[in-house]
């Protein structure tokens, strides 16, 4: 890998500012790291990729180690003979008979009952009625002082 310490880099610096000049500098800085960012971009994009490919593989190892281990213990384990459904029993003659329910009437709504009328507020200390608050009134600009 690339591995740059403090003394090579200080070398590096010194070469592009005697090759650049200090008048082109910043513009050749900021479009290295444009580039530099792009690179680092694609190399996370690469990355990222490898890695998830790893893992649907692991994912398709883990659920083929899963179904044989299944497979072991159902070999070993068969499973029994599911149990009869139960019987429904025989009404006899002795069996009361069936109770009967009576069948929910549902009626129409009635029509739409009229509005409440709004009703007044009272203070809760005095008894008073609450009215909506009175605007300020108008302020005139002051005059500024003059020094």
């Amino acid at each position: 890998m690339l591995d740059f310490n403090a003394p090579e880099f200080l070398v590096v610096a010194m070469v592009a500012l005697l090759v650049i000049g200090p008048k082109d500098l910043p513009k050749a800085l900021r479009f290295l790291g444009k580039w530099v960012g792009k690179a680092r971009g694609v190399a996370r994009q690469f990355r990222t990729g490898i890695d998830t490919m790893i893992r649907e593989s692991e994912l398709a190892d883990m659920e083929k180690q899963w179904a044989a281990e299944n497979e072991r213990i159902m070999r070993q384990h068969p499973p029994t003979p599911a149990l009869a459904a139960p019987q429904p029993m025989a009404l006899t003659d002795d069996a009361a008979d069936p109770v009967m329910v009576e069948q929910l009437v549902i009626h129409a709504e009635p029509a739409e009952a009229p509005a409440p009328k709004p009703r007044k507020r009272k203070a809760p200390s005095t008894g008073d009625t609450l009215e909506a608050p009175k605007p300020a009134p108008a302020r005139k600009p002051r005059a500024k002082a003059q020094s």
